[in-house]
């Protein structure tokens, strides 16, 4: 057998069998399934008919629905080998070629933009969070026969019982507020993934590359009003304090700048008041009569 010949039976085994004529001259009995599953009046015309498989059929009519054009019943019948009574097999709404669909599903987490939440929402976080990891994992610990164990468990008894009896159990200096400064308190902390992830976003509305920074004289790294933060971010970023700045009360990169730079700009010295061309002040005296005598008149 030629490979020709061996093509083309494959290609008439995959083809699709033509339409049963008893199912596809079951348009009443489609119409009536359809007719059963929508409102009165929604379906419409019968459109096509598109066969499945041997002696399975589907009809498509359309769907009169306003809110849904576009769309098609599909009511699929079938019969049994050698049989002559035409079943209904199943009735659904499908969208066609040019149907309204509703967007692809996207979940909350990847929906969720800053500034979405309000009062009363609250954000959960997944436990694999890349952003963050365990503030204390315990790895620093002691083994259980190291020496420093049992001085460890003095210590966490008495601070034990300092919390029992204090009222503020962070005071200034204590064992507790040196653990929650730390971070050790807290479940988890920020990982150097959540680092990097907030500083590319500050750094991105608030760093060297906005058309703010490019145009301004000087940058933030030497600027009065930054607030520098703690931490390892302190080296980059800072908060600005300039309630007329654009970034006021925003965390801004140290090579980001403003036309309200401290030192940009320093206003000039008052000019020193000229003196006036006439003194209106002093009291000038102006005699009302010559002060020559008559002689001098007649001998002039």
């Amino acid at each position: 057998m030629s490979a020709a010949t061996t093509r083309g039976r494959t290609a008439r085994t995959a083809r699709t069998p033509a339409p049963d004529r008893l199912c596809a001259e079951a348009v009443d009995l489609a119409r009536a399934a359809a007719e059963e599953a929508a409102a009165p009046g929604i379906v419409g015309e019968h459109v096509a008919v598109v066969s499945e498989g041997d002696r399975v059929v589907t009809h498509y009519f359309e769907c009169e629905d306003p809110g849904y054009r576009g769309w098609r019943w599909a009511v699929t019948v079938a019969r049994a080998s050698r049989a002559k009574n035409v079943t209904l097999d199943e009735t659904v709404l499908l969208p066609g070629s040019d149907a309204l669909l509703a967007p692809e599903w996207v979940p909350w987490s990847e929906r969720l933009r800053p500034g979405d939440m309000g009062p009363g929402d609250l954000l959960p976080t997944e436990a694999d969070d890349l952003r963050l990891e365990p503030g204390y994992t315990g790895a620093d610990e002691p083994l259980p026969n190291a020496p420093a164990t049992d001085e460890l468990a003095d210590l966490v008894d008495v601070e034990d019982a300092e919390l029992t009896t204090r009222p503020d159990p962070a005071a200034r200096g204590s064992i507790a507020a040196v653990a929650e400064e730390l971070g050790m308190r807290r479940a988890r902390v920020l990982s150097r993934y959540g680092l990097h992830s907030a500083a590319d976003r500050w750094d991105e509305e608030f760093g060297p590359k906005t058309p703010m920074a490019q145009a301004a004289p000087a940058s933030c790294v030497s600027c009065a009003f930054l607030v520098p933060l703690a931490g390892s971010l302190r080296q980059a970023f800072g908060v600005c304090a300039n309630e007329f700045g654009p970034a006021d009360g925003h965390v801004v990169s140290l090579s980001y700048g403003c036309g309200g730079h401290s030192e940009a700009a320093v206003m000039p010295k008052p000019p020193a008041a000229v003196p006036h061309r006439l003194d209106t002040v002093r009291v000038d005296e102006y005699p009302l009569h010559d002060s020559a005598s008559p002689g001098d008149l007649g001998h002039a």
